[in-house]
C-alpha cells in the first residue's frame, strides 16, 4: 500500500490520477470551503469562535 498502489490514494496522488480513494468533486469542495475562509479572514470578518467545553459537574 505506497505508491504503486493504483487502488490507494497515496498511489494515485503520485500517478496523479483520480478515483474512489481520490475523488476530484469532494478535492475541489475542500479547496473551495479553505479559500472561502481565507477571504472571509482577509476580509476583516471575524471566525466563529468554537464553544467552550463544558465541566463536569460535582
Amino acid at each position: 500500500m505506497g505508491r504503486g498502489d493504483k487502488k490507494s490514494k497515496k498511489g494515485k496522488i503520485w500517478k496523479g490520477s483520480y478515483g474512489v480513494a481520490r475523488n476530484r468533486t469532494k478535492i475541489k469542495a475542500r479547496l473551495k470551503r479553505a479559500s472561502s475562509k481565507k477571504v472571509a479572514v482577509a476580509a476583516g470578518e471575524a471566525p466563529k469562535p468554537k464553544r467552550a467545553a463544558r465541566k463536569k459537574e460535582a
